[in-house]
């Protein structure tokens, strides 16, 4: 069980986080549904425990371990989001945490996730550094490591949204979710299919970021040497391995959006809907507005994967949306 991904063991997740995770909102906005002329659902893992939908897959994870690995304790790197769900979940389950992060992180996340009780590491400039940091640590302390995304149990634990969705609405017929390394998409798509395989998903990547999307496009895995984009929740170079092949299966399309995009979709749903999006929780919606008459559907899901928006940035933010409303 421990190395596939099927809708029956996202459906287990499901049953196993339900006591455990928010059963977050599904919302509407009839602003945005006249604008795109289709009916829009908001899935807000923004208002997931630690502000985004990694809670899922690191909890379900560590319900899966034996009594005697969790003694061990559990590792991971993180640039943020990964962490406070490892650390949040951990704590939940009596289990020592310890998370590398790169020296830059943003002193919020590096708080947040030592609140949650888990020793932070902070190492190297980028998060490659910290992420090779924590292997070589696991190696020495035999502590067992929480993949971000490359893990089928933490996709089957990211899965379950899409299961809720469609409980909460059973006519959408498309679900629009961000892409990174793959992990939240893979579960969604698994899921989604599961329950009703005429269900269309869609990937959504920065265009600063976009080697899930060329890879899916051209049919291998390719790795960016570089990634520059406000959405660093899916600042990803490479697609995971075992998430690639459960996309190229499952996944129907994956489209780009460009930083202008993302940054015009944080502003515009915090003036519609009051409501802070991650630039990775906005780039389905930047993707709604960009590709809309790409995308055929009359009842569509989108995923707002977290909220945890360094709120420094947000000067910037503005700036890059209003280049986009400006007349060329």
């Amino acid at each position: 069980m421990g190395n596939c991904l099927t809708g029956e063991k996202i459906h287990t997740a499901l049953g196993r986080l339900t006591p455990i995770v928010h059963r977050t909102p599904l919302i509407t906005s009839e602003t945005t549904n006249n604008l795109v002329g289709k009916k829009v659902y908001f899935k807000m893992e923004n208002q997931q425990k630690t502000g985004a939908f990694k809670f899922r897959g690191a909890t379900f994870k560590l319900m899966q371990m034996p009594k005697s690995q969790l003694k061990k304790g559990v590792i991971t790197a993180s640039a943020g989001n990964h962490a406070q769900g490892v650390a949040y979940a951990a704590a939940k389950l009596g289990v020592r945490a310890t998370i590398f992060m790169a020296e830059k992180t943003p002193l919020a996340k590096v708080n947040a996730t030592r609140n949650y009780g888990a020793e932070v590491v902070l190492t190297g400039e980028t998060f490659q550094e910290a992420y090779e940091a924590s292997v070589q640590k696991q190696m020495q302390s035999g502590a067992v490591y929480i993949h971000p995304f490359d893990d089928y149990d933490v996709m089957a634990g990211q899965g379950t949204i899409a299961m809720e969705m469609l409980k909460q609405e059973d006519r959408i017929d498309t679900i629009l979710a961000p892409i990174g390394g793959g992990g939240l998409i893979s579960g969604i798509a698994v899921a989604a299919k599961h329950v009703n395989r005429n269900i269309k998903v869609i990937g959504v990547q920065a265009d600063g970021a976009s080697a899930m999307h060329d890879s899916f496009h051209s049919g291998k895995i390719k790795k960016v040497k570089t990634v520059s984009t406000i959405a660093e929740g899916i600042a990803v170079k490479q697609p995971g391995e075992h998430t690639f092949p459960i996309i190229q299966k499952y996944v129907d399309d994956i489209v780009t959006v460009s930083d202008e995009e993302i940054a015009s979709a944080i502003v515009y749903m915090l003036e519609r809907n009051k409501t802070l999006m991650e630039g990775a929780g906005a780039a389905t919606l930047a993707a709604l507005f960009a590709h809309n008459d790409k995308i055929r559907s009359r009842h569509l899901g989108v995923v707002v994967s977290g909220g945890n928006m360094d709120i420094d940035t947000m000067a910037k933010i503005q700036t890059l949306a209003k280049k986009l409303h400006q007349p060329a």
